[in-house]
């Protein structure tokens, strides 16, 4: 696999990178418990397994809530997108996507991709790298954790009134290395 990594360019990329399949499709989701400071995930088994496609609708956006893209490319084809923004004041960098397209997950694309996001955290001065996810992407949360980010957070009414009703939003964060 020739891999190469590089700053996303709008709108050219767009057609590259909404071809991408953002779906999962997991036996087991997170069960959340929360007890006064205390958060538990706890995996369980589904009767039958699920799958879920996350939107990748704010690319035409101009107001879209980040300001930094990336793209992995495989002989030019686009096979992974990465978007952040960056808060001065918690010197935060919230990572809004992070997507491999199936046939090239597990091959390090991801990892590539959040190799240069910790190189522009770093150059913002960013502490760490944030981000969220929901309780049933069990394959993305295992994903997150083996890149190196930890659970720091759950909001059990985020997603309340939305197509993601019932899911719980997990936090996770990443701190910058110098």
């Amino acid at each position: 696999m020739s891999l190469a990594v590089r700053t996303a360019v709008f709108p050219d990329d767009v057609p590259g990178i909404a071809a991408l399949d953002t779906a999962f499709t997991t036996s087991q989701v997170y069960e959340v418990g929360v007890s006064g400071d205390r958060i538990a995930l706890t995996l369980r088994d589904v009767d039958k397994p699920l799958t879920k496609r996350f939107p990748l609708d704010d690319l035409e956006d101009p107001d879209r809530p980040y300001d930094t893209a990336w793209v992995a490319t495989e002989s030019e084809t686009i096979i992974g997108f990465a978007a952040t923004s960056h808060t001065a004041w918690n010197r935060r960098l919230a990572l809004w996507h992070l997507y491999v397209s199936p046939a090239h997950r597990g091959r390090g694309v991801a990892r590539a991709l959040l190799q240069s996001v910790e190189e522009h955290a770093r150059r913002l001065g960013a502490r760490h790298i944030w981000l969220e996810t929901s309780s049933l992407n069990a394959p993305g949360v295992a994903a997150y954790r083996a890149l190196g980010f930890s659970l720091s957070g759950v909001d059990v009414t985020l997603y309340d009134g939305t197509p993601a009703e019932g899911e719980v939003a997990l936090f996770f964060s990443k701190p910058v290395a110098p």
